[in-house]
């Protein structure tokens, strides 16, 4: 049993649970997930399995959607609900037309600060080991892009919006960007991953009832069927001639996935994943 799950993270679960979860029903090792999902957070958790996880770091790089809903007037050191409050203000003015002013300038490319409370290792050290141990580090920043931002419900003391972003691009830290560009203390108080590349959270399974999506329908690349000869090469990793103008092609032979290869030099193609057939 080759290929990826479309799982709904329930609240309160780690995703470690969930590759936990689907390891025991499935009776394999061979599990991964393709980007991790806070225990607050609810949606769209994308799961590899066996073979499946050969197309764990194509699939992370996918772009993702979220919903998510914002307190306003404090902040915590998680900067989510789970944390401690280390600073509260509620004297604030919440601005209807300033904050969708605000929302849209994010759109594009910014660099973000990576929160603390995270996994990000810096000099061998996980960011949240630093945190509970109360030293000091250099958060580290990096390059994200924004997308599309849309806000959906205001309310006095809350909004909720709509975000697409690149990976890598953390919800909490947004908020927090925004809080400061708005001069307003805010914290994230729900999450909810919508979409990851072309995978909606509406075709998700439960852990009750699995539904692995095979390998040949894990990417949107093009599929090729190849003969006998080309089976030859693209199974040993053999670079072959770009004929087909695009960045990725997935071959197939007698419908099952082979190989995935990717453009490179010289007009050519070069194995990216080889599979078992």
């Amino acid at each position: 049993m080759d290929g990826i799950i479309l799982i709904d993270k329930k609240k309160n679960v780690t995703s470690r649970d969930v590759v936990n979860c689907v390891c025991q029903k499935l009776h394999t090792k061979k599990v991964g997930h393709t980007g991790t999902l806070d225990p607050l957070a609810t949606g769209l958790l994308v799961i590899c399995v066996n073979e499946g996880c050969k197309l764990v770091e194509i699939l992370t790089r996918h772009d993702k959607e979220y919903v998510a809903k914002v307190h306003l007037g404090y902040q915590t050191d998680t900067l989510d609900i789970t944390g401690h409050i280390v600073e509260e203000n509620q004297d604030y003015q919440l601005d209807k037309e300033k904050l969708e002013n605000v929302l849209a300038s994010f759109i594009g490319e910014y660099m973000q600060t990576v929160p603390i409370y995270s996994s990000i290792k810096v000099n061998g050290k996980k960011l949240y080991e630093y945190a509970r141990a109360g030293l000091s580090v250099e958060l580290p920043k990096h390059l994200v892009r924004i997308n599309k931002i849309k806000l959906l419900d205001l309310k006095p003391d809350s909004f909720t919006f709509f975000v697409s972003v690149s990976s890598g691009t953390y919800i909490r830290s947004l908020i927090d960007d925004i809080g400061k560009k708005m001069n307003i203390l805010m914290t994230m108080e729900e999450l909810r991953r919508t979409k990851v590349g072309h995978f909606n959270v509406i075709d998700a399974s439960s852990l009750d009832n699995l539904q692995v999506i095979p390998l040949i329908d894990c990417l949107d690349v093009p599929k090729i069927e190849v003969d006998d000869k080309l089976v030859k090469k693209v199974s040993n990793g053999v670079k072959i001639d770009n004929l087909y103008n695009c960045d990725k092609v997935m071959f197939t032979y007698q419908k099952k996935v082979v190989a995935i290869y990717e453009k490179c030099e010289n007009n050519l193609m070069k194995s990216y994943r080889v599979f078992k057939h």
